[in-house]
């Protein structure tokens, strides 16, 4: 995506000779103004000395809105907001005002505090003029365009006849939100950045020009905050009415020991848009400390789901075109099948459509909640975002917290009227043996049909490699080189066995002998057998057919074969007469044909197809072998008898190539007509699986592949987001290629109505990301567009390659600069929060809710087991919480077992589990903005306190900034326009007490 609105909801005006308000998140940027590269980040904190509230009616409750001047094309931008400080003259603000390096503001860049009194914070958050969306073409003089937003009902009539009148031509267009919400102007100061940067301590104190410009409103104080280390000693230079508000000198900061995705030209292809907010805090000894958010867009939203919609296309196209080159059918089965090609046929169109959808778009990295039930982006991510919280302390190094924030993975534009899709493929799967009854096809269950999918997997990766390393032994044959030799024979021995190891299943043996069982050939010979041979009692009936096994059903089949280790129950009516020819009649007689037509099949040709690839590979061992011998004896060879049998050579002794071509041809045959027959039979267990449930089979893998790439591409972001964070940390990299790392998705939903639908789509989409592993590869060039990473593979595995600079890639473990897949262990914990979580608590049933925590925590707790084997304590992070990993997984599991209402506490300590142990935090809700906004704030605060030190004192006020003013809030009008969280009174009575958001924040919008 390509890069769009940067700064939602600011309002920009031109102060030259025209006024233009307008919502364009460009700000500055848009507006031309050019960006100094060697400026460094600029962060301030504000604060106020001796403010006197209007009429003198007590001491002010003050916010101070921070706007951006630029002299040259005097632009005017909304930038940012503080909190509201109740009843204080001497207001210390916790939230500052920060520029990130990539915002276009120079040393001569002004910037204009103005501080309002709060009368009522009942409604908006912001009193400002930025609350009106105005886009106005007109000739008006600058004196106009600061107003109180109690007033505009007055002022904006004035603007628009004053702009008719001066201008000939005047084209506006106005959108105003007006809000009940009153406050007064108190004052308001300018400073440039330069001014900042070169004042003594990097603090200017400002007086306040008011209203009237005549009575005193005091003075505001800007201190330019760094992040980094803090010096223990505080300054004296702000006093409060508060004692312990002081605020602290702070030093440069130091380096960073991991990719810092803030500067870092590696994180171009994947984070865009960063929206950033500082905050300062106090410590339990009386220091403070500083606090960044950081939030972004990934644009992972995006290229994952195209990406992954080619592979669906691919892979579905294969499929038509496997089905085809299955050869004569029997009319039913060929009726069957141009039922699936259709059916398939229909879903190809519809990605390609969607496809050419996405393609065609751009703007913001991110899918808005408002957009989360839209046709053409329902294989994209609701409201994907990154966020990374930054901590400096005194005397402590700076800490890294992150998070991923993403709309539960569920088909909104599908519904949820008939359930999700753990409850509608657990009834597809009671239904299918009644559907292969109806349609007289052979019953897999989910166990075959998977290994069918693996079969051809596994035969599409090594068959290309097992020829490249047969043209490499004959290369290193032609060369003489007997290292080459060997290397190339041990890589074709392992490549080989691992391909004869896949096809020794009795599935593809019973597959082969129901596709013969299905020609027609076969079928008229049992036509006929049936008119010749009366057995009474072994027929089936029309009112109950019975499941044999294919032991029991398909001639040749060996009678020791169990029924219960049938990989394929028969329904076909036809088989059972068949059967009774295998049981009864005389022995088929032996073809060589690969599935004959119109000839007895012979089971153990199979056998022997398979086991030649075996032969074919020891031949090649033993003539390499004897190659060697000779070359050590440096004499002509001697007889041997081992090899009379298999080896003939007519070639000259010392030709090695030669010797060895006609083995390794043989080899290679081998190996493509064993891949050819069982690639036929596994296709045809997948036609019969397809074809006993179409359409509601198809319907169910299109929702299933629209819910999977929404989980895929916060998983990819995800693991990104982490590799660059641990690029450093050797503890961490030798954990990721030993064990893996664990991804713990939080999920806030309930367990009522159609959230219960969506979290019945969110645990097949979490569970199903187990198929998905992680590749690093060095990128061909340091070209952002080379650094993006991509999706390769099919339904039943997918991979994904994450390209990193050369640089990069070289600092790396060998064992995973050699490409070894990196595991992710997904798990996913629920507990609702919301007043339909307490309907279903009282009146309903929970107990997917309960399963799911419960399923879980044991996937978790076998992946502490193999980390703890595998990988030693000192690898996993030090926290100040010193309660022992064992401890807190044995906690989890009780509170998972306990009956509780709303027992949050499964989250805090999943959470918990999941940073002690390296792992990937995700948190989501239905549109991962509101209860999720709840959510990251309450654990960066729990964060702070716990490893931190934050006073109890300010834990309230620095989780009432966050949700008010913080990256959460900006969230929110991102995704629809709007600074309020989507919850009533009402429902925040049912909340826990910690998910509240702070009053003025929330009312009812559309979300």
């Amino acid at each position: 995506m390509e890069d769009g609105a940067r700064h939602p909801g600011q309002c920009r005006v031109d102060m030259k000779d025209t006024l233009k308000l307008s919502a364009n998140a460009g700000g500055l940027r848009a507006a031309g103004v050019s960006f100094t590269p060697g400026l460094p980040r600029v962060e301030f904190s504000i604060a106020c000395n001796d403010l006197v509230a209007k009429g003198g009616a007590g001491a002010p409750s003050t916010l101070v809105q921070a706007a951006v001047i630029d002299p040259g094309e005097r632009y005017l931008v909304s930038h940012a907001c503080t909190e509201t400080v109740e009843a204080n003259r001497d207001p210390l603000f916790l939230t500052g005002v920060t520029f990130p390096p990539e915002y276009p503001a120079g040393a001569e860049t002004l910037v204009k505090l103005t501080v309002y009194d709060v009368k009522d914070k009942s409604c908006e958050s912001r009193p400002l003029w930025s609350s009106s969306s105005i886009s106005i073409s007109a000739r008006l003089p600058f004196c106009f365009l600061l107003f109180p937003l109690s007033s505009s009902l007055l002022i904006l009539p004035l603007l628009l006849y004053l702009a008719l009148l001066l201008s000939p031509v005047t084209r506006f267009a106005a959108t105003t939100t007006v809000y009940t919400r009153t406050s007064t102007f108190l004052g308001s100061a300018t400073f440039s950045v330069g001014d900042l940067l070169r004042a003594k301590d990097e603090q200017l104190t400002l007086n306040l020009r008011p209203s009237d410009g005549v009575c005193a409103s005091g003075t505001v104080v800007v201190s330019r905050l760094k992040m980094g280390e803090m010096e223990e000693v505080d300054a004296d230079h702000i006093t409060t009415d508060v004692p312990a508000q002081k605020c602290a000198l702070i030093c440069e900061s130091v380096p960073h020991t991991c990719i810092n995705r803030e500067n870092s030209p590696q994180t171009g292809p994947v984070f865009k848009n960063p929206v950033c907010k500082v905050y300062r805090f106090q410590t339990v000894d009386s220091k403070w400390m500083l606090v960044r958010e950081q939030m972004e867009e990934c644009t992972l939203s995006f290229s994952v789901p195209k990406q992954l919609l080619s592979l669906y296309i691919q892979e579905d196209m294969k499929r038509v075109q496997e089905l085809r080159e299955l050869g004569e059918l029997s009319p039913h089965w060929d009726n069957l099948r141009k039922e699936v090609i259709t059916h398939y046929g229909a879903l190809v169109n519809s990605y390609q459509e969607t496809l050419a959808e996405l393609d065609k778009m751009t703007g913001p990295s991110f899918k808005p909640s408002c957009c989360k039930a839209q046709k053409s982006l329902e294989f994209i991510p609701i409201n994907l975002h990154t966020q990374r919280m930054r901590v400096t302390c005194p005397r402590k190094a700076d800490a890294f917290y992150d998070v991923i924030t993403v709309g539960a993975p569920a088909a909104h534009f599908q519904g949820f009227k008939c359930g999700g899709l753990q409850r509608l493929l657990s009834r597809y799967e009671a239904e299918k043996k009644s559907f292969s009854t109806a349609y007289q096809c052979i019953y897999y269950s989910p166990e075959h049909t998977a290994k069918a999918q693996e079969v051809l997997t596994t035969m599409a990766h090594l068959l290309p490699l097992i020829s490249t390393v047969a043209d490499r032994l004959l290369q290193a044959a032609q060369e003489r080189s007997a290292p080459g030799l060997k290397e190339a024979l041990k890589s074709l021995s392992d490549k080989t066995e691992q391909f004869v190891h896949a096809l020794n299943d009795e599935l593809v043996k019973s597959a082969l002998l129901a596709l013969h069982a299905a020609r027609p050939g076969f079928v008229a010979k049992s036509q006929r057998q049936m008119r010749q041979m009366q057995h009474p009692g072994q027929g089936s009936s029309p009112g109950g057919v019975r499941n044999p096994s294919p032991g029991q059903t398909l001639p040749g089949h060996s009678p020791v074969t169990k029924a219960a280790e049938s990989p394929a129950v028969c329904n076909n009516v036809e088989e059972p007469q068949s059967a009774r020819t295998a049981e009864g009649g005389p022995a088929p007689p032996r073809s060589l044909d690969s599935l004959p037509h119109h000839k007895e099949y012979d089971e153990e040709e199979w056998d022997r197809v398979w086991a030649s690839v075996a032969k074919s590979l020891n031949c090649v061992i033993a003539m390499v072998d004897k190659l060697q011998e000779q070359d050590n004896n440096n004499q002509e060879p001697l007889p041997e008898k081992q090899l009379a049998d298999v080896i003939t050579s007519h070639h000259h002794p010392g030709d090695w190539r030669e010797q060895l071509y006609p083995l390794v041809s043989r080899l290679k045959e081998c190996v493509i007509e064993v891949v050819e027959r069982a690639r036929r039979a596994m296709t045809f267990v997948l036609l019969q699986e397809a074809a006993c449930s179409v359409p509601q089979g198809l319907h169910l893998q299109q929702r299933r592949d629209v819910v999977f790439s929404q989980a895929l591409a916060a998983l990819a972001c995800g693991f990104v987001m982490r590799l660059y964070a641990g690029m450093e940390d050797k503890g961490f990299l030798k954990q990721l290629h030993l064990v893996g790392v664990v991804a713990q998705f939080e999920s806030l939903l309930s367990t009522y109505s159609e959230e219960i639908g969506m979290l019945e789509d969110m645990e097949v989409g979490i569970s199903d990301l187990h198929r998905v592993t992680f590749r690093i590869t060095e990128a061909r060039t340091d070209d952002l567009s080379d650094l993006q990473p991509v999706v390769c593979g099919r339904r039943d595995h997918y991979r994904v390659e994450v390209p990193l600079p050369r640089l990069a890639f070289q600092s790396l473990p060998e064992e995973i600069k050699d490409g070894r897949p990196l595991r992710v262990f997904p798990v996913l914990f629920n507990v609702g929060i919301n007043e339909q979580q307490t309907i279903a608590e009282r009146f309903g049933d929970s107990s997917l809710q309960e399963r799911i925590n419960q399923r879980n925590f044991e996937v978790l707790e076998v992946y502490y087991k193999s980390l703890s084997e595998k990988v030693p304590v000192e690898c996993l992070p030090c926290f100040q919480t010193h309660v022992e990993l064992k401890d807190l997984l044995e906690t989890l599991g009780q509170n998972v077992v306990t009956k509780k209402r709303k027992n949050v506490e499964i989250l805090w300590l999943a959470g918990t589990i999941c940073r002690r142990l390296n792992g990937i935090r995700f948190t989501s809700c239905k549109s991962a903005k509101d209860r999720t906004s709840m959510s990251v704030t309450l654990e960066q605060c729990v964060l702070l306190r716990d490893e931190h030190q934050l006073s109890k004192d300010y834990f309230i006020r620095a989780l009432d900034c966050m949700r008010r003013e913080g990256c959460r809030i900006e969230n929110v009008q991102k995704n629809i326009r709007c600074r309020k969280y989507a919850f009533n009174m009402l429902q925040l009575m049912t909340f826990p007490k910690c998910y509240r958001p702070p009053e003025g924040t929330y009312g009812k919008v559309d979300s």
